[in-house]
């Protein structure tokens, strides 16, 4: 729930604001707040420098090029729901990965329930997809695509290389990561930002609820389970959108997407379901 609401403060603020000034902003702003709470929360913080570099090349991945990929894309004119239903590919990817790099059993139970969310991600978002955007274009689809590689492979990254390095300060590292990425990209873009109210709610909410509130709980949860597992929330992700932009925007929320919602919770729910005991 957490994590799809960045989607509509996003959308909230996409017009006073460019994309990778918007990012570079946020992650600034977020810094403070996280600093100042490790220094409450963290038990110790890392000293050896290549567990600070594992920290920054993953955030590098799930906040700098998967944010910064797809903001880019949306920039060029690529639909959003087409965006979505390419992210949707995440939860498959990232199985893949942890099958390779961390060793994870994956039940064919699993692999039918993730088929099933697919098929009902696919009835949530189709109604939203405009194929004769004129974005949808091969660099656009590619960059997409670079972007739901990048958080795929920065989850199970997290969990191979940042396992024992204390969570808070690891998200601090990670931030900083995230800049590496977006400050770059924000110099080609224009600084003029118009601060208004919409924007400003969207800022803190965004900086308060998402860079603090919902990735610690996504670094949590990578580190408390299995990668696989974890992935597949992000499935209830559009659908979750989908339900709030419904009540905030007044997007049409058909039959067709409220049976793929159906088909979406009951896979997660599959995937999530602990095998019974023989």
């Amino acid at each position: 729930m957490l994590w799809s609401t960045g989607f509509v403060g996003s959308k909230l603020g996409a017009p006073y604001i460019d994309p990778m000034v918007f990012l570079t902003v946020r992650f600034v702003a977020v810094l403070p707040v996280l600093i100042l709470l490790a220094m409450f929360l963290s038990k110790s913080w890392p000293k050896d420098p290549a567990a600070i570099a594992h920290c920054i090349f993953t955030g590098m991945l799930v906040h700098g090029i998967y944010l910064g990929g797809v903001f880019w894309a949306i920039k060029q004119g690529m639909p959003a729901g087409a965006s979505s239903i390419i992210v949707g590919l995440q939860p498959v990817l990232t199985a893949l990965i942890a099958v390779a790099l961390l060793g994870e059993t994956i039940s064919r139970r699993h692999w039918l329930a993730m088929a099933i969310g697919a098929i009902g991600l696919a009835f949530v978002l189709g109604p939203k997809l405009d194929l004769a955007g004129s974005g949808i274009t091969p660099v656009t689809i590619f960059v997409v695509l670079i972007s739901v590689a990048a958080i795929s492979l920065g989850t199970v990254y997290q969990k191979r290389f940042v396992q024992q390095t204390d969570l808070m300060a690891a998200t601090v590292w990670q931030y900083v990561g995230a800049l590496l990425v977006t400050i770059p990209l924000s110099l080609t873009e224009s600084w003029q930002i118009t601060w208004s109210g919409e924007l400003i709610f969207a800022m803190a909410w965004l900086v308060l609820v998402l860079s603090v509130g919902a990735i610690l709980l996504l670094m949590l949860l990578i580190r408390e389970g299995a990668v696989s597992q974890v992935a597949s929330l992000f499935y209830l992700v559009p659908v979750a959108t989908a339900v709030e932009s419904y009540f905030l925007f007044g997007e049409s929320l058909t039959p067709v997407q409220i049976g793929g919602m159906v088909l979406v919770i009951s896979a997660v729910l599959t995937i999530r379901k602990k095998p019974a005991r023989s």
